[in-house]
């Protein structure tokens, strides 16, 4: 029994490991991240840029000190007075920022994967290394039985790497997808914002 624990323990471990990432991963994702209503966000943010109200667009930002979408607006909006290329290269900044914080942690779930895989692949050939020295200092009519017993529990290591592997690697890809799109909607929050700017340049040219 103490083998046999010793043999899954490590991947216990890393199942527990890879189930916080999710629990953590799921929600930032799915529930702390997404604006809930970007059209309307940004339709408010247009009217107020172009309504040359900057102060009061920044702090529709601050509404959604968690949302990249708004923070990266937030970003450009704190540089309309610059010219044009220094509001493109605080865009980039800011959406690199937002990209590293949307992507944290998930890419571990595929480590994780793979390690459970591995460690239980290792605790097999440990199981089995200790079941035939067991058997070999067995009598004639014991070694069958403990050969038998020595196998199936070796062999619960591969499966419990295999249970632990498996769920990541199907959260990882559903996770990575969610990632993806987010990154998407913060590149495209940038672009909307850089519009936003250069229409609000544009009418204070034709005004002046």
């Amino acid at each position: 029994m103490f083998e046999n624990l010793m043999h899954i323990a490590p991947i216990l471990v890393a199942g527990s490991l890879a189930l916080a990432i999710i629990a953590e991963r799921a929600r930032a994702l799915f529930r702390v991240y997404p604006l809930q209503n970007p059209e309307a966000f940004f339709d408010k943010l247009g009217e107020l840029v172009l309504g040359g109200k900057l102060a009061e667009a920044v702090a529709l930002c601050d509404r959604f000190p968690a949302k990249p979408q708004a923070q990266v607006a937030k970003r450009a909006l704190l540089r309309a007075h610059q010219p044009e290329p220094l509001i493109e290269a605080g865009l980039e900044l800011a959406v690199g920022e937002a990209t590293q914080t949307i992507q944290k942690r998930t890419t571990f779930l595929a480590t994780i994967a793979n390690v459970a895989t591995l460690l239980g692949l290792f605790g097999t050939i440990a199981g089995l290394i200790h079941s035939f020295e067991a058997v070999g200092h067995a009598d004639a009519q014991q070694k069958s039985a403990l050969l038998a017993a020595g196998i199936s529990t070796a062999m619960n290591a591969t499966m419990m790497g295999l249970a632990v592997a498996i769920p990541c690697m199907v959260a990882f890809s559903f996770l990575i997808n969610r990632t993806n799109r987010l990154i998407a909607d913060v590149d495209h929050s940038a672009i909307r914002t850089l519009d936003l700017l250069k229409q609000r340049a544009y009418s204070s040219e034709r005004s002046a």
